[in-house]
């Protein structure tokens, strides 16, 4: 039934894409989408999610995303803070790679390795804003940017969007795409908000109950680029096959969670149910459905002394992020799944947060 649910809301999606207006630029370079008592706010520096508003079990309004007042703010963050983070998200061990026997050095900005597509990665760039309707049945705002070739080391001219999109009762569709102009290029786009259901003031997410449809990671080594290895997750802290609170398995890791999930429930055309997470006090529900292979899972442990939006102080684990992804490092190792994107080729990268309230 979820994923009948879904496929219907990108056929909404594709309808409004073909009826779309070309974007009007909103007062601080900040653009709303409304649906009801639902409502996200986005802006073009990375393209990310600024604020996701909704209710709790007594209808009180709170926003759930952690994130800036300004965009200004947003130009100086570090912290990838509801941003698309590209062209590859996640880590390349040694900033490097080798492609169709051509080896291609990239800018590292993690020590010796790449994070997030470098120090100029799509998370730190201005997108333009091409399509946008901000209210209406299903209000949405289509982000584009035009990565040059070379640009942080990679090969080849790419066109990548994001799109975001509010269906149905306090539903987020996010759907990521990307073209390869003239050359082969490794693609990952990953959504990096960082979610706190109590409320993006309400402290840490400790007592939040999670579950990720992942039997297996992939893990790393002390510098948190993967060993090429996949194992289970069975008779680990990672193990969240069953619900339960971050809290009661955090303090068995050195900082909290930060590793790669391999989902057992998704393909390249088939959308699956990756993960939920429930805040009790709130009552507030997320489910998340995609069609990626990977989901890193990250309790936000480098924040500290992060001021935010009201001028809110983050501190470590005050949020998670649920970055659905290929698998970090891909273009290293031949055993993952591919990453590379051809000329004539698309990538296509879809997310679905389903809220709701469960007591």
């Amino acid at each position: 039934m979820a994923n009948i649910s879904v496929f219907v809301c990108f056929i909404t999606l594709v309808f409004c894409f073909a009826t779309g207006s070309v974007a009007k630029k909103e007062d601080g370079g900040i653009y709303e989408l409304r649906k009801g008592d639902f409502s996200a706010k986005f802006t073009k520096w990375g393209a990310a999610i600024v604020s996701v508003v909704l209710p709790d079990k007594n209808g009180k309004l709170a926003d759930v995303v952690l994130g800036y007042d300004s965009t200004k703010e947003y130009k100086n963050d570090t912290t990838n803070f509801g941003a698309i983070v590209g062209r590859v998200a996640n880590r390349i061990g040694g900033a490097q790679f080798t492609l169709n026997g051509t080896h291609y050095k990239l800018v590292a900005n993690d020590g010796k390795n790449m994070l997030h597509g470098g120090p100029k990665g799509f998370g730190k760039v201005a997108w333009r804003v091409s399509k946008y309707e901000k209210g209406g049945h299903s209000p949405y705002i289509m982000f584009s940017y035009h990565s040059l070739d070379g640009e942080e080391g990679f090969p080849g001219d790419l066109i990548a969007t994001v799109t975001y999109m509010l269906v149905g009762d306090y539903q987020l569709i996010v759907t990521m795409k990307a073209k390869a102009l003239n050359k082969a290029t490794p693609v990952n786009l990953a959504q990096h908000a960082y979610w706190n259901l109590g409320g993006h003031t309400s402290g840490d997410i400790l007592s939040n109950e999670i579950q990720i449809f992942g039997s297996h990671i992939t893990p790393v080594d002390k510098e948190l680029i993967p060993t090429g290895k996949i194992v289970p997750v069975k008779g680990t802290p990672y193990d969240f096959l069953k619900p339960c609170t971050i809290g009661s398995k955090i303090n068995k890791l050195p900082s909290g969670f930060d590793i790669n999930y391999v989902l057992d429930d998704t393909a390249p055309n088939k959308v699956g149910l990756a993960a939920m997470v429930h805040h009790k006090k709130s009552g507030r529900m997320l489910e998340l459905y995609t069609n990626a292979p990977g989901l890193q899972f990250y309790t936000s442990n480098s924040l500290k002394d992060v001021k935010g939006k009201g001028g809110f102080v983050y501190q470590a684990h005050a949020a998670l992020c649920l970055e659905t992804q290929g698998f970090p490092d891909s273009v290293n190792h031949p055993n993952f799944p591919s990453q590379i994107v051809t000329p004539g080729k698309s990538y296509h990268h879809s997310m679905l947060f389903k809220f709701s309230i469960r007591a």
